[in-house]
């Protein structure tokens, strides 16, 4: 909020910004307060009065509609039935092959973060190349 919004809505920091006006002055920002005011009043009941048409219109063509005996899924194309599932792609194929220091079989498809006995093979000097599989 605005620093104006919050010394206008605040009783004793209106009173405070307010001090050095003359009681004449203040009755010249009533005035324009009490104008701006009727305005957005008359703005409002604009918009209510333009609503109120368009939902009266609303109920013009719906009422026109049943009394024609159209469906309202006729009238704007049904949307398909079936909604789309997110495929599930197939996983990919482990690429590299490595025997840990336990004694396990470690895979990697070469995609993500190396796995850490690969890592260290291929940082001793090996080449990744060497652990492909066939």
């Amino acid at each position: 909020m605005s620093e104006f919004l919050k010394i206008l809505n605040h009783g004793r920091r209106l009173k405070a910004a307010v001090k050095e006006l003359s009681v004449t002055e203040l009755e010249e920002v009533r005035e324009k307060l009490n104008k701006v005011i009727e305005e957005r009043r008359e703005e409002e009941a604009e918009l209510r009065k333009l609503e109120a048409e368009k939902q009266r219109k609303i109920e013009e063509v719906k009422r026109f509609i049943d009394e024609a005996g159209i469906d309202l899924a006729e009238l704007v194309g049904e949307p398909s039935i079936t909604t789309k599932t997110p495929k599930k792609r197939a996983p990919k194929p482990p690429k590299y092959e490595i025997t840990d220091t336990e004694g396990n079989r470690v895979t990697w498809t070469g995609q993500g973060r190396m796995p850490k006995a690969l890592k260290a093979a291929v940082d001793s000097g090996k080449s990744l190349e060497s652990f492909l599989i066939k």
